[in-house]
């Protein structure tokens, strides 16, 4: 059973970056490199960490490389430590918030130490899914973030019972991964049945894909739980958009709305304190009910291109991966641009894409906000 503060925080929306991976030249974990991401991201504001999701390389998974477990449980001790270390700057960052959207606290107004919500990335046929959620709960993990990627070819019945059998083990947070990585689609019927399972907490929409998006929002919107079902973008290509929209829904002739409330991103995992800043601002819009800023559209826009060059979207998402490493290379938190699959490179001319970025939109970097810091988090 999740602890009501962090359900509170989870729907109050938070920003929860995608952990990167750190190794050495060997591919060995960088435990240094790793707890630094860990402490840079929470420093940074962030409510949450997602280890073990595909931005820390799906590979971890494989029982051969052996790095599941020991990225899992570095990160949680490294957030319990921080949580230990910050207690006045949690109970500030971890106010609720109201907006628009029906999802309700569970009880009170304050979510005070509860600490980051921390997120298990689940992959796999049912027993490899069954025993990661096992060791992430064992680890103290509040939610498995669910990949169907390893069922691509099954039904929607095999999904759903795949799904219900891994909820029994965790709480989950659903996850609609963009197809050119799964290559799967999962339509509105799937979302309707899945939503039913009692221990779905969350959504992370990421398809990239307008009509997949409202697939899953309309299948919140008509299930009866949408005060129950906390909405994350992971849509790194619409950010801001996805965040400022309030979606709403003609169901059996009454109007419901809804809010994406936060958001599980790969490219909140490089500039975080910016992405926290975004968040706080749109927070502020939602709660007041002002007029969306033109220059809020504007930032959406050059996010968006960010994000182009960083996910490498001219070559298919193939430089993702190390694109954010190279971000966080370049302001010291990563020593190497190093993958464990070897595919994984940047692309020819990615990196002088994402510096030309640097150059054009240095209000979207936080190198001086890691440079400050950077000493204490390598400690």
């Amino acid at each position: 059973m999740v602890n009501s503060r962090i359900i509170n925080k989870l729907r109050s929306g938070c920003v929860i970056p995608a952990h990167p991976l750190a190794l050495q030249a060997d591919n060995k974990l960088d435990e240094c490199r790793q707890k630094a991401l860990s402490r840079y991201y929470l420093a940074s504001g962030a409510g949450g960490l997602a280890v073990g999701v595909h931005t820390t390389q799906f590979a971890i998974h494989n029982p051969k490389v052996g790095l599941y477990r020991p990225v899992l449980e570095l990160a949680s001790e490294t957030a319990q430590e921080f949580a230990k270390s910050t207690p006045h700057q949690l109970a500030l960052s971890e106010t609720v918030v109201p907006s628009p959207a029906p999802c309700k606290p569970v009880s009170g107004q304050l979510v005070r130490g509860s600490g980051p919500i921390m997120i298990a990335g689940i992959v796999g046929e049912t027993s490899q899914a069954v025993k990661e959620a096992e060791l992430a709960r064992e680890l103290g993990y509040h939610l498995g973030l669910l990949s169907l990627t390893a069922l691509k070819e099954k039904s929607i019945g095999e999904l759903i019972d795949h799904s219900r059998q891994v909820a029994q083990i965790m709480p989950l947070m659903g996850f609609y991964l963009q197809e050119v990585i799964s290559r799967m689609v999962l339509p509105a019927e799937f979302w309707r049945k899945f939503i039913e399972i009692p221990n779905v907490l969350a959504i992370k929409i990421a398809p990239f894909n307008r009509y997949q998006t409202l697939d899953v929002l309309e299948a919140v919107a008509c299930s009866g739980r949408s005060e129950e079902i906390a909405l994350y973008t992971g849509n790194d290509d619409n950010i801001i958009v996805d965040l400022l929209t309030q979606y709403e829904f003609n169901v059996n002739g009454r109007a419901v709305s809804l809010q994406i409330v936060g958001g599980l991103l790969g490219q909140w995992a490089c500039w975080t304190k910016r992405a926290v800043e975004y968040l706080a601002r749109i927070k502020e819009i939602r709660e007041t009910k002002m007029q969306i800023p033109q220059e809020m559209l504007t930032l959406a826009s050059h996010l968006t291109l960010a994000n182009k060059a960083i996910f490498d979207a001219e070559n298919h998402f193939a430089g993702c991966i190390p694109g954010i490493s190279y971000v966080l290379k370049r302001q010291g938190l990563l020593e190497k641009l190093q993958t464990l699959e070897p595919h994984e490179q940047l692309s020819p001319g990615q990196a002088e894409k994402i510096e030309q970025i640097i150059e054009n939109y240095p209000e979207l970097c936080d190198d001086d906000f890691v440079k400050e810091n950077l000493d204490v988090w390598l400690s």
